[in-house]
């Protein structure tokens, strides 16, 4: 039963329009003047409401006017005797539903009454509608932006004016007006979206809005179509990845601690060792095997410390003879030997108040161990030829690829000196122990190489990589980096593969899993941390429950099983 009001000064009317329509299975309300009609409103929820347009005194589209404005779905039929065309056009441009003439027919009124009532039914469904897509629109968390095919903007919401730094007042916007980096964006991906006629994903953006940080954020569109399939516009979701960009930016500064690259549990206890070492001006011993990246160990303790403004002097101790190397370490007098013909620095001078390293100290001799150890316990030199003390303010770095401990047992190398040059010492590990660094350093090599050669290599075949990671790797990094520049001179395409690689690596069995590198292994560290709780995980990087579920598929990720 739908409430319907009655609004006429004629009784008759009024009788009449009550008659057939409570015959009709509705309730009806009548009123003769607008101010009653009004009080009936102020109390009362109609459905219908009928106007007379000559109300006595009074006119009806006024009232049709109030009635409009305080009730907008309510549809309103006006009541005529002489339905002119410009009074009923005067109505309709009023917002009437329609007009029914005097003198009145039963199934007319009824038959407008139908008509009107279906309309309130479609329209309230229609807005109810409108409320609940509203309502989602506006509390999701991902942006949300409706672009017609003429790239202008109809609706975002809340998150997207945000994200962007859009104006409030979004709709009806062309995108062209929107500033360059983001309308240009805006306009390429919905134009792909509505052209080609399918969703467009993964498109990265970064914005800097006024007075705000800068957001990294992940865009993708859909085509939207009418009943006939006709692409009529682009929906664009917009996901913030600022917390995830930054986390990875953050750890990926632990995987290339200055220019040493690798994530691996050992590779992590050096940076923290380099990190302590660095304001502690002591002596250090770094110990390896051949390239595995003694010397980027002692850059970054020189970069770290407060002698950082001051020189670093480098010498390899194994490459000169014994008689060279005393006059490169402590410098000479003129006439000193055959061939002196003026004073020269040494290099512990030469490294005043900054850093000298000394590599292969394990190969030199007793005699020139004797002298180092006086450097370290006087703090001075004497250049070969003279007998004046020269103060020095140095740290020394020491490497060796030797066991030392084995030659102080054989007596090739002073217990004393040994002692004094490990106050602390960094072992470096193997490259072979560390197999979950070889994708970062791969990744690496690859964009210096490119970067080198002016070429776009995209990386390594999971093939190509799978022997990488296989590989004992004798000569470790060093061997690693020029396996990778031998498949660069190689390759001719944008991808590496096997047969691209040295010979003798090509017939290395593969019997090592690939590691996780990048995003992945970042996820899968945060899962570890968690102990495999994926919402306490995505709570760790700052992203949904939902985000996390779709990298573990994307990636393949195995997450350890949850404890507690």
């Amino acid at each position: 039963m739908r409430r319907i009001l009655v609004v006429d000064d004629e009784e008759s009317i009024r009788f009449t329009f009550a008659a057939f329509l409570e015959d009709a299975g509705h309730q009806v309300r009548a009123a003769a003047s607008a101010s009653e009609a009004l009080s009936h409103l102020d109390g009362e929820v109609f459905d219908l409401v009928f106007v007379d347009i000559k109300l006595g005194g009074e006119s009806g589209l006024d009232l049709l006017g109030e009635v409009r404005q305080r009730f907008p779905l309510c549809p309103v039929v006006m009541i005529t005797g002489s339905p002119e065309i410009d009074t009923a056009t005067e109505a309709l441009r009023r917002g009437a539903f329609d007009y029914i003439p005097k003198p009145l027919r039963q199934e007319t009124l009824l038959r407008v009454t139908r008509q009107a009532l279906h309309h309130r039914e479609v329209v309230e469904e229609r807005e109810l509608y409108r409320a609940h897509l509203e309502a989602i629109f506006r509390s999701v968390r991902e942006g949300i932006l409706l672009i017609d095919r003429n790239l202008v903007v109809l609706e975002a919401n809340a998150a997207a004016i945000v994200m962007l730094g859009l104006p409030c007042e979004v709709g009806g916007l062309p995108l062209s007006r929107l500033a360059e980096t983001i309308g240009v964006p805006l306009r390429d991906l919905s134009g792909r979206a509505i052209g080609d006629g399918k969703a467009v994903d993964g498109y990265r953006l970064e914005v800097a809005t006024s007075g705000q940080p800068s957001r990294i954020l992940l865009m993708a569109a859909a085509p939207w179509a009418d009943s006939d399939g006709s692409a009529q516009g682009a929906v664009i979701s917009i996901r913030d990845e600022t917390r995830l960009e930054n986390l990875e930016r953050d750890l990926k500064k632990r995987y290339n601690f200055e220019h040493i690259v690798g994530r691996s549990a050992v590779m992590q206890q050096v940076y923290e060792l380099i990190e302590n070492l660095a304001e502690v001006d002591t002596t250090v011993l770094v110990t390896g095997e051949s390239g595995t990246g003694k010397e980027l160990v002692a850059e970054a303790l020189h970069c770290r410390s407060p002698r950082r403004s001051g020189p670093l002097i480098k010498v390899n101790c194994a490459a000169l003879p014994e008689n060279l190397l005393e006059s490169e370490l402590f410098g000479h007098v003129r006439g000193a030997f055959t061939g002196a013909l003026k004073d020269k620095a040494g290099r512990f001078q030469l490294a005043h108040r900054g850093t000298i390293f000394l590599d292969e100290i394990g190969d030199v001799s007793p005699a020139m161990q004797v002298r180092l150890l006086r450097v370290l316990q006087n703090k001075e030199i004497e250049r070969v030829g003279s007998s004046q003390s020269i103060p020095v303010d140095v740290r020394i770095v020491t490497a060796t690829n030797s066991i030392l401990q084995e030659k102080v047992r054989r007596g090739e190398f002073r217990e004393d000196l040994y002692y004094r040059l490990r106050v602390v010492e960094i072992p470096l590990p193997p490259l072979r122990e560390r197999r979950e660094d070889i994708p970062l350093l791969v990744d690496h090599f690859v964009d210096h190489f490119n970067e080198r050669f002016g070429r776009r290599v995209s990386g390594f075949s999971a093939d190509a990589m799978a022997v990488l990671v296989s590989h004992q790797w004798p000569g470790n990094v060093r061997e690693l980096q020029h396996a990778i520049e031998h498949a660069f001179v190689v390759c001719r395409q944008t991808e590496i593969d096997i047969a691209h690689l040295p010979r003798e690596l090509q017939d290395t069995p593969v019997n090592a899993p690939l590691p996780l590198a990048g995003e992945a292994a970042i996820i899968l560290d945060a899962l570890e941390k968690a102990g495999g709780n994926k919402a306490r995980a995505a709570r760790r990087l700052g992203i949904s429950r939902r985000t996390i579920y779709r990298k573990i598929e994307e990636y393949g990720i195995t997450p350890p099983p949850e404890s507690g």
